[in-house]
């Protein structure tokens, strides 16, 4: 039986880069913008209880489905290490082994989804919440994959303004 890859899977640095992540839903709910995109994580959630080898698991189901991989890449995301089983209770770090038996991966979940991402051979989009793309901050995986865009801009006023146009060609490339 075939897999329909019919959504689009979005990864972020939560912590800091939510306000980005916001910021595509708005486009994509509004009336008035064309940005258009189902979200995978409509799907399922996880419980912030769960094993991280269990979202992980939950990740990969969902990336199964999507046709598109979305990562916004901030200030942190390089150096974030949510998701490594070195902090989960089941891990010995004397051993190195997994109390539960479960296979021990030391990847961030968002150095997971873009191995992942990789694996499946999707397109892969990386929207950096800055005015600049600077591939120092994005993992190695899709570190020269896919196209890279800023997703900000500065205005003539000095201010700073999200970048819709650039967000949506990018999409639609």
């Amino acid at each position: 039986m075939a897999t329909y890859r019919t959504r689009t899977y979005i990864a972020a640095d939560w912590d800091h880069d939510k306000d980005a992540v916001d910021q595509l839903h708005k486009w994509n709910n509004s009336n008035f913008w064309n940005l258009s995109f189902t979200d995978v994580h409509e799907l399922t959630s996880s419980r912030d209880s769960s094993l991280n080898c269990t979202i992980k698991s939950s990740l990969k189901s969902r990336m199964d489905v999507s046709k598109a991989f979305v990562l916004i890449v901030g200030n942190q995301t390089n150096t974030v290490t949510a998701g490594s089983c070195r902090w989960c209770g089941s891990y010995n770090a004397y051993t190195g082994r997994c109390a539960r038996w479960h296979s021990v991966d030391m990847r961030s979940f968002i150095k997971y989804e873009c191995d992942k991402a990789i694996d499946a051979g999707i397109k892969i989009i990386v929207l950096y919440n800055s005015t600049k793309v600077d591939r120092a901050k994005c993992p190695d995986a899709v570190k020269y994959v896919g196209t890279h865009i800023a997703m900000v801009y500065k205005g003539i006023d000095g201010r700073y303004y999200w970048d819709y146009n650039a967000v949506k060609k990018a999409f639609d490339a």
